[in-house]
């Protein structure tokens, strides 16, 4: 079934409004209630869950890209045309703004909101390159999904855990963004702008780097498809 761009654009505004509330509001929530001592694990935990609830709600209207990087891999793998670029983009920043005003208004104000920050105990020669490898494994795991049919049934677990496993493990270095959309709005909402170059560089860098990587395969199977 083929659906519209206003429908692909209602879902991916929604999914990322969830998204961002529970990246983003984890991360306030934390220092609000508990003054930060629950940490990175459940900052990982959260997107993780809210990624359950948008790949297996509205990956089959969507593909459940809910990020700007993401939506450029899946452009370059020849999965959506330039126009519905203008729609998803327009639709993760709308949806990512709106995530961080419920965060500001029913949560709280702490944590800058969530804003993502790289820790500059280590060289930006190392944190921009840790950005990037998140991305390029978040992107490398959706195009493994969506490539591999036995993972069909777990692409939100896959796609979620993948995303949950950047935090744990990296976002003590680079923040562990992988979205620009996610990375905007706390930003924006706080006055914390200054680290958003990071954030809406080295995530494309990543993206780009896997969708070339998987984008002969994608030719391939296009071609086989078309053949039978």
């Amino acid at each position: 079934m083929a659906y519209s761009n206003l429908q692909i654009f209602t879902v991916e505004l929604v999914g990322t409004f969830i998204l961002v509330i529970f990246a983003t509001g984890s991360i306030v929530l934390d220092a609000e209630m508990f003054n930060g001592e629950l940490g990175i694990p459940f900052h990982a935990v959260a997107p993780f869950v809210a990624l359950l609830i948008g790949v297996y709600s509205f990956g089959k209207v969507s593909l459940a890209h809910f990020n700007p990087a993401v939506t450029i891999g899946y452009y370059i793998t020849g999965h959506i045309s330039k126009i519905q670029i203008l729609y998803y983009v327009a639709a993760e920043i709308i949806g990512a703004i709106l995530g961080s005003l419920f965060v500001l208004t029913i949560i709280g104000d702490k944590a800058d909101l969530g804003a993502n920050v790289p820790n500059f105990d280590f060289s930006m020669l190392l944190i921009f390159p840790v950005e990037v490898l998140a991305s390029a494994m978040l992107m490398g795991v959706i195009f493994y999904v969506v490539y591999t049919k036995g993972l069909r049934g777990f692409s939100g677990v896959a796609i979620g855990g993948i995303v949950g496993l950047d935090i744990l493990f990296l976002a003590f270095i680079s923040g562990a963004s992988m979205n620009p959309a996610r990375a905007l709005a706390p930003a924006l909402l706080s006055g914390v702008v200054e680290n958003l170059w990071l954030y809406w560089t080295a995530p494309f860098v990543g993206t780009i780097i896997a969708a070339f990587a998987f984008r002969g395969k994608f030719k391939a199977q296009r071609e086989r498809e078309a053949k039978s």
